[in-house]
């Protein structure tokens, strides 16, 4: 069986937008959504349910079991997958035959899906027409809410009127060669944005910066099995805020400040974990919402370090809290 919630008809695509939008075609790119005013850090832009959700585990081939759930929806939700982009069609297909149509199924939700948690992978028409951009380029980020059943997109930095809303479609903390390969690869087009536009000289340098990131990410997670000590995956962590916001790569804040909370709790260091906390509530709220259960979870931890469940399960170490820029950051 395939787990299916969807709403009343919608009239349009703007109207599914918590902020005004535009849907409009952008040459060479296909569609996009601009900004009708200004949109706030942290302001919610959308919130979409699933049209349909596949479960990670199906007894059909995927074809068929996309053509059996196309068939359950209505015309005009029918017409909005229909609607959505494509790569990576098998070519010399009779049109027409059911070879084709699985196909033809199969690869827009390949192109769009989306993973929903624990409820499987999700098509999103709406969220499905934001474009990618990396690193420092992306400006909205999505995420799935389990307990509520819908996907949340929130402005990860203020965007202004006119401006183009972006996500990011991978882990962009990767050369721009390795970015362009794979964007290439699974969606059929080369990344132009800002980032990978960048003149030779200016992208070596963000390459050095995001792969940076990427080797100070390990440095901190090698604590977790005793490679560094408290204060080393602190020093870690602030300097992997520093590359991005040089690079402007503003993503992850709330968890990586969460992870620290974690490790300044372990070490009993309760300046530490309060201040931690309250940069990730910070963070989460502008990722995730303020009303998302990581930020009123980090809010909790806030007030009352002492209750984290990793409290005093190393020795104690005064790790450090975040650098005061980073506040104003």
């Amino acid at each position: 069986m395939l787990w299916e919630e969807s709403g009343p008809t919608i009239p349009t695509e703007e109207d599914a937008y918590q902020v005004p939008v535009k849907v409009v075609e952008l040459p060479g790119r296909g569609m996009g959504v601009i900004a009708a005013r200004n949109i706030p850090q942290g302001g919610l832009v959308l919130r979409e349910k699933p049209l349909f959700v596949v479960p990670n585990k199906v007894s059909m081939s995927p074809g068929a079991v996309l053509l059996s759930t196309l068939a359950t929806l209505t015309p005009t939700q029918r017409a909005s997958f229909y609607n959505l982009s494509y790569v990576n069609f098998p070519v010399g297909i009779p049109q027409g035959t059911d070879r084709y149509n699985e196909e033809l199924a199969l690869a827009i939700f390949q192109t769009n899906a989306v993973s929903a948690g624990t409820r499987g992978v999700g098509i999103f028409p709406r969220m499905a027409r934001l474009n990618h951009g990396c690193s420092g380029a992306f400006n909205v980020v999505y995420t799935w809410r389990d307990d509520e059943g819908v996907l949340v997109v929130h402005a990860l930095k203020p965007v202004k009127e006119g401006e183009e809303l972006l996500t990011t479609y991978t882990d962009t903390k990767r050369s721009r060669h390795v970015r362009r390969q794979f964007t290439l690869e699974h969606y059929g087009f080369e990344c132009q944005c800002t980032v990978c536009s960048l003149p030779k000289d200016l992208s070596a340098l963000s390459d050095q910066r995001l792969n940076a990131m990427s080797d100070l990410y390990a440095r901190f997670a090698s604590w977790g099995h005793g490679g560094a000590t408290g204060a080393e995956a602190v020093s870690a962590a602030i300097s992997i805020w520093r590359l991005g916001e040089e690079e402007g790569y503003w993503s992850e804040r709330g968890q990586l400040a969460a992870d620290v909370t974690h490790v300044a709790a372990a070490h009993s260091d309760i300046s530490a974990a309060r201040e931690w906390a309250t940069v990730a509530r910070r963070w989460y709220g502008y990722e995730l919402g303020a009303d998302s259960g990581q930020a009123q979870e980090m809010a909790r931890l806030a007030a009352q370090p002492q209750v984290h469940d990793a409290w005093g399960t190393r020795h104690h170490e005064d790790v450090g809290g975040p650098e005061p820029w980073m506040y104003a950051s």
